[in-house]
This record gives C-alpha cells, sequence and structure tokens, in this order.
C-alpha cells in the first residue's frame, strides 16, 4: 500500500466509524439548557478526549496485544465484526450501540457536562474507533506512515469539532433526509473497510490466498 493510499484509508476509515454527523442529535439533545458558547466547550474538551484517547490506543495497540497475547489476525477478525455490526447500523440509518446506547444518552441529558462521557466515550472514542486506530497502527509499514496515522487522528479530531461546532446554535441547518443518505452511504464504506480487514487476517493465517488488484 502506497503512502497516499494509506494516508486516505486511515481518514476516510476514522471520519466514518467516529461519524460526528450522526452525533449531532444526541449532542442537541443533551444540551437543551446550554447556550452555544457551553455546548462549543464541550465539543472542543470532547474531540480533545477523543484524540487523546486514539493517540493513547495508537501507540500502545501492540503493548496490549503482547501482554494479553492476542495475535493480529484473531484482533483483526474481533475488530471486523465490531466495524461490520456498526455499518450495519449505518445502513439502517440507526445509530448503533456499539458507539452508544439508549441509557447512556439519557444519562447524558441529566449532566451537567457531557463532554467527556457520553460524547467522548463512547459516542466519539468508542471501540470501533479504537479498533480502527489500532488496525491502522498495524497497517503502518514505516515511520512517515504511523507520523500519517497520528496527523489523520489530529485531522478527524478537528473536522469532529468543527462539525459539532456549526451545530452548537440548534442543527437547524441539517437535513434529516440528507443525514441518513450521508450515514448510509458511510455504512456501505465501511462495511466495505471491515470485510477488507477479515479477508487481510484470513490471509495472514493462509486461509485466503491474495490477488493482485485489477
Amino acid at each position: 500500500m502506497s503512502r497516499t493510499e494509506y494516508i486516505f484509508l486511515a481518514f476516510s476509515s476514522l471520519f466514518i466509524i467516529v461519524d460526528p454527523l450522526a452525533s449531532i442529535p444526541a449532542f442537541i439533545s443533551m444540551t437543551p439548557n446550554d447556550t452555544p458558547e457551553e455546548r462549543k466547550r464541550m465539543a472542543g474538551l470532547a474531540c480533545a478526549v477523543m484524540a487523546g484517547i486514539l493517540f493513547l490506543f495508537a501507540a500502545g495497540g501492540k503493548l496490549i496485544f503482547k501482554f494479553l497475547s492476542i495475535t493480529m489476525p484473531a484482533f483483526q477478525i474481533a475488530a471486523s465484526i465490531v466495524l461490520l455490526l456498526v455499518a450495519l447500523d449505518m445502513l439502517r440509518a440507526q445509530r448503533s450501540r456499539v458507539q452508544e446506547t439508549t441509557e447512556e444518552t439519557a444519562a447524558g441529558t441529566n449532566k451537567t457536562d457531557i463532554a467527556i462521557t457520553p460524547l467522548a466515550i463512547p459516542m466519539l472514542a468508542g471501540p470501533g474507533a479504537i479498533s480502527t486506530v489500532i488496525l491502522l497502527q498495524t497497517r503502518a509499514r514505516d515511520s512517515f506512515q504511523i507520523v500519517a496515522l497520528y496527523v489523520c487522528i489530529l485531522a478527524v479530531s478537528l473536522a469532529s469539532y468543527l462539525i459539532l461546532r456549526v451545530a452548537a446554535r440548534g442543527a437547524r441547518w441539517l437535513s434529516p433526509i440528507a443525514l441518513r443518505i450521508a450515514t448510509r452511504i458511510m455504512g456501505l464504506l465501511l462495511a466495505a473497510v471491515a470485510i477488507q480487514f477479515m479477508l487481510n487476517a484470513f490471509e495472514a493465517l493462509g486461509i485466503v490466498t491474495a490477488h493482485p488488484a485489477t
């Protein structure tokens, strides 16, 4: 995989799995009494925490595997299943319970500050995003791609903040129909990424043989 292909894969897969657009309705509903400025502050803190969590797992993913004696193909298969579950919910234009549950959203409504939980964790940096970061880190072939992964995490965090910042004034610009269409398209792309990760694991185990791209 070339450097350009890796950067595109890293940014697109991370943005799709973080899916800040799908977090907007919950973000607004959990902050009904907050001013736009307070919402912007929460969005900034949440995205900063998200970046920190993803940085942590990008840097320490291999150490966690070594400590727990987990092989990479085993994690790739498990992570691909998690991503596929999220993708299937996105194809149905639903917010996946892998990313957040209705109970977590309801609990957030009663909190004075939702920035860290449930907005940052698990709505933005949930199991799917963490799994994706670790998988991308293991696919990095040189120091350039490792640095590119961290830059992509920052870029996704910044994009998420800008989206939530715009939504802080009430998201009147958001069309439910457009949101559903975008969610389904991103879900299809995420499903393809999940299947590719699973095929990579099967290839590493010798179950399937890789074929050159046409």
